[in-house]
């Protein structure tokens, strides 16, 4: 595996940076491999009559939180997988609440979405793993900005963090990441 090199200030659009920049110093890709780990034991603790909780009005069940980090790391996934490609199409955005919306999460088991997001994560670890050196710093447009693999690498894992802070804050009544 070649290391991951952190986004360039400045070259990392704003609204990505704002999850890269929390990802801690070290190998982004043991990083994603912890996290995976971290997730599926909360999930695992938590009864499925809780799995439609929501901390207010308005605001995503767990399950959808659950669907949310499955679908976006698909979405970042292939993001970074198409720029490291040389892919020249621009690719789009997307919106996370018609996406949590047409989803229907709870309408779902929370073991069977805790095992998505689980798939999820290790192709998205299979891929980083696997990529080429030279790739890393490629560029591509993404819903209108340049990226890099690398910065979605680190969105991944930055996006990652902030929804387990919520999941442990705003669900699971605080206690600190590990």
């Amino acid at each position: 595996m070649a290391h991951v090199p952190r986004p360039v200030p400045g070259e990392i659009p704003a609204g990505y940076a704002v999850y890269a920049d929390r990802v801690p110093a070290g190998e982004v890709d043991v990083l994603l491999e912890r996290q995976g780990g971290h997730l599926a034991g909360l999930l695992a603790a938590i009864p499925e009559e809780r799995g439609g909780f929501r901390y207010a009005p308005g605001k995503w069940s767990i399950k959808d939180l659950v669907g949310h980090l499955a679908d976006t790391e698909r979405i970042m996934a292939y993001r970074l997988l198409c720029v490291a490609r040389e892919e020249r199409t621009p690719l789009p955005g997307f919106e996370e609440d018609d996406y949590a919306r047409a989803a229907q999460a709870d309408a779902r088991p929370l073991a069977d979405l805790a095992e998505e997001f689980a798939a999820v994560r290790r192709s998205t670890l299979a891929l980083v793993r696997g990529l080429a050196p030279g790739a890393w710093t490629r560029r591509g447009t993404v819903n209108g900005k340049q990226v890099s693999p690398a910065d979605l690498a680190y969105v991944i894992a930055g996006h990652t963090i902030h929804h387990l802070e919520i999941l442990q804050e705003r669900y699971l009544g605080g206690g600190g990441l590990s």
